[in-house]
């Protein structure tokens, strides 16, 4: 493969392991191998275990390449290449919901028991190390396989707990939602914080007192040794390669029994309490469906504020991949589930605010890139029964929700948004918590204005019932 001039980039987040370092070259995904790493990447690609991972579509599709260029070197030199799939959204995951982080998990130790069992082990254990085809979890660390060594511990054991085990023991427990505690800290929770939150009679639940408190209390008597001193206690002790199968195969037991299933809330029966009658749902539905497939089988559609996924499923039936973005957890964690039962690859649900999205975080900020960097690429953004709950329910004004949904387009994208009147029953239930006169502009014909001044209008249609209207609008191109 020949690499453009000037088209590489160095992937801001990959940097912790000096042994490789992920790049992009055009639509190319690469990943550069020094000479250690490459011997590894030839031992493990001459397995049988790791092309079988592969072609069940559990760990992300890898090939050696030539890239007849150099890349850079970061004062090194670089002994082979790869080149990775591209997956279709990169999410984070204080983005996912709690069943789909319990399915991270436990494909993690699925590949660690694998790679075990024919001679290798896994130098991490972050949640960072898996993203999603729609519902289905993927492996793409490969720089983190290493041959196996007898006596030494599952190195990623630490961070598997922080950015995985923890926040499900929260949720699982506790019922607290796990993503605040993820998106604070790009390490995740610490042993000290878990000990301190589950004390008492807490201490006795299922996971706590191995993984917190046992875990915690070692990390204090060897927070003065050396790594080597450690493994050197754990061959002395005995430690081998069974017993670390043994310690995996416990944690996916614990994992897989770990559940959290909320009551209902007002967003899990929005269908059913949204107010539309069937004319405006069958108009809305054909609306939303001409918008998608005006668009040609788009790469990228951006469902914002998409509840129960109705029309993310609607889009899904003619573009390639959908990301539907909710702010309630519990009713992503629902739809996830419906998703995953009728194998659905082509959505992937997100858990998020719209009115506070991710932000970049880790090193610098840039190490795990914000949403609107992720997102600002759709050829479709459905904004659909979003506009009345950020400008009248979170206060953002009318021109920044506008600037805010045309953002996301990429330029000749198209915008589908639905505006909510003020007489509309939903939005007078918002501006009833509200002072009178507030929002002076929040009016259809203001929203028009903002909309046409800054996109070209393609379609406009007022629902039978009278108090909404939808815009299929061209952004920029």
């Amino acid at each position: 493969m020949v690499i453009p001039d000037g088209d590489l980039r160095a992937e801001p987040g990959s940097f912790r392991d000096p042994a490789n370092r992920v790049f992009h070259a055009g639509s190319d995904v690469l990943r550069a191998l020094d000479a250690g790493a490459a011997a590894d990447w030839h031992a493990l690609a001459g397995t049988d275990f790791f092309p079988a991972l592969m072609a069940e579509g559990k760990v992300c599709g890898t090939e050696l390449v030539d890239p007849a260029g150099p890349l850079p070197s970061d004062g090194g030199e670089w002994a082979a290449v790869l080149r990775h799939e591209r997956i279709p959204f990169v999410s984070h995951p204080y983005e996912w919901s709690f069943a789909m982080l319990r399915d991270a998990a436990l494909l993690h130790l699925e590949i660690l028991r694998t790679a075990l069992a024919g001679g290798f082990t896994t130098k991490d254990g972050s949640a960072y190390n898996l993203q999603w085809r729609g519902v289905d979890p993927v492996f793409i660390d490969v720089g983190s396989f290493a041959p196996a060594r007898d006596g030494e511990p599952w190195a990623g054991y630490r961070q598997f707990c922080q950015t995985l085990l923890y926040p499900l023991l929260l949720q699982a427990h506790l019922g607290l939602d796990f993503q605040p505690f993820l998106r604070a800290r790009v390490d995740g929770v610490e042993p000290e914080q878990m000990r301190r939150i589950f004390g008492g009679a807490r201490r006795l639940l299922p996971g706590v007192p191995t993984h917190v408190h046992l875990h915690g209390a070692m990390q204090r008597r060897n927070a003065a040794a050396s790594t080597s001193d450690v493994r050197a206690q754990l061959r002395a002790a005995g430690y081998s390669r069974e017993l670390a199968l043994a310690t995996v195969r416990g944690l996916a037991k614990l994992v897989g029994r770990l559940d959290h299933r909320p009551g209902a809330s007002h967003w899990s029966d929005y269908q059913r309490t949204c107010g539309y009658t069937g004319q405006d749902r069958v108009a809305k539905e054909r609306f939303v469906a001409d918008a998608v497939t005006a668009a040609a089988e788009p790469d990228l559609v951006l469902d914002l504020g998409a509840n129960d996924g109705r029309y993310a499923r609607l889009a899904a039936r003619h573009a390639r991949y959908v990301v539907a973005v909710e702010q309630d957890p519990a009713v992503v964690d629902e739809l996830y589930r419906g998703l995953r039962a009728d194998r659905e690859r082509r959505i992937l649900p997100l858990v998020m605010d719209l009115a506070d999205p991710s932000p970049g975080g880790g090193w610098r900020g840039v190490e795990r890139a914000g949403f609107a960097a992720r997102a600002a690429r759709a050829d479709v953004v459905l904004a659909l029964a979003l506009v009345h709950h950020l400008a009248i329910g979170r206060n953002v004004p009318l021109p920044e929700v506008v600037d805010c949904l045309t953002s996301w387009c990429a330029p000749g994208g198209r915008l589908v948004v639905e505006f909510v009147h003020p007489e509309d029953p939903m939005a007078r239930r918002l501006l009833a918590n509200k002072p009178d006169g507030l929002f002076p502009d929040y009016r259809p014909e203001e929203f028009e204005r903002l909309l046409t001044g800054r996109c070209r209008l393609v379609q406009r249609l007022e629902l039978p019932s009278g108090t909404r209207t939808l815009y299929q609008v061209m952004v920029g191109g």
